[in-house]
């Protein structure tokens, strides 16, 4: 009996050791908080709707700009006398991109309902709409901010944030609205509302660049977003982790190295698996001797 089962346990335990792949572990925490909401901002005014004709064409405008997302990062359009747009983050794939906008529609229903403007954002993408004739937003220029409630210990955090800015107001102009990188353990990230030029783009993040520095201090995280363009940046005293761009940027100083528990993960299933093989190899050693 005990024989018979070796061909079906040693098959599982190689699946096991096929999945328990660090990058598996890096990749799944990259894209996990991407549909995580940021913020939300509703017009106080409202439409009056007696025939359903502004509802027909935001649905319609919904559906156009879900669709697009599985082609595309940004795009604008217009349905009736509506106007709107979404964006991705520039780091997500196309499925992800497209899971992201898939749930805007219902969130901007569900958190504004019928209100002439808004604006739903999420960790990896944004959508938002006007009805023409109608003002934005309150307080479209300066849309949200978080810092981080840890500060950096010891000295020095200020210069390496600001080297790490400093190449993000440069590389947004390159990368012609979309940049990350990290410095010295300092991960940051910029970008600009796809419609926006290149020269715009930089003089927007550069102005976010300075509003988090004034509004954050020495705080360890922290995101910006303006109208037209977002910064975000993090520290991790321990290296910047593989995805870094997607890790929370919450007051935690606690920062997890998905490879390192993958790898952790991977040593544990694989002590096991040796102890089985010794163990079935001890029984039929046990088997010929009886």
């Amino acid at each position: 009996m005990g024989f018979a089962r070796k061909p079906m346990i040693l098959p599982l335990l190689l699946i096991l050791l096929t999945n328990l792949n660090p990058n598996h572990f890096a990749d799944s925490a990259a894209s996990s908080d991407y549909s995580t909401i940021v913020y939300k901002g509703c017009s106080k005014d409202t439409f009056t709707d007696p025939n359903g004709s502004y509802s027909q064409s935001l649905s319609a405008l919904f559906g156009t700009l879900v669709s697009q997302s599985t082609r595309t990062k940004f795009y604008k359009a217009t349905s009736g006398s509506i106007t709107g747009l979404f964006q991705c983050r520039g780091d997500l794939t196309g499925r992800d991109c497209y899971n992201c906008v898939s749930r805007l529609p219902v969130l901007s229903d569900k958190l504004c309902g019928k209100t002439t403007a808004a604006r739903i954002q999420l960790f990896g993408c944004y959508m938002s709409y006007e009805v023409s004739g109608f003002s934005e937003i309150s307080g479209m220029q300066m849309l949200y901010k978080t810092c981080g409630g840890t500060t950096a210990a010891g000295t020095g955090f200020g210069e390496r944030r600001g080297t790490a800015f400093s190449f993000i107001e440069n590389g947004v102009v390159g990368g012609h609205g979309f940049y990350a990188t990290s410095y010295e353990n300092v991960y940051v990230m910029g970008q600009c509302e796809g419609d926006v030029g290149d020269s715009d783009c930089g003089a927007c993040v550069k102005s976010a660049v300075q509003k988090a520095e004034g509004e954050c201090g020495n705080a360890i995280s922290g995101q910006v977003f303006l109208h037209k363009c977002f910064i975000s940046y993090r520290y991790y005293p321990s290296g910047v982790p593989r995805g870094g761009s997607s890790f929370s940027y919450g007051s935690s100083s606690s920062v997890q190295n998905p490879g390192k528990t993958a790898a952790i993960i991977l040593g544990g299933a694989a002590g096991v698996a040796f102890f089985v093989i010794l163990l079935l190899f001890a029984r039929n050693l046990k088997k010929k001797h009886d």
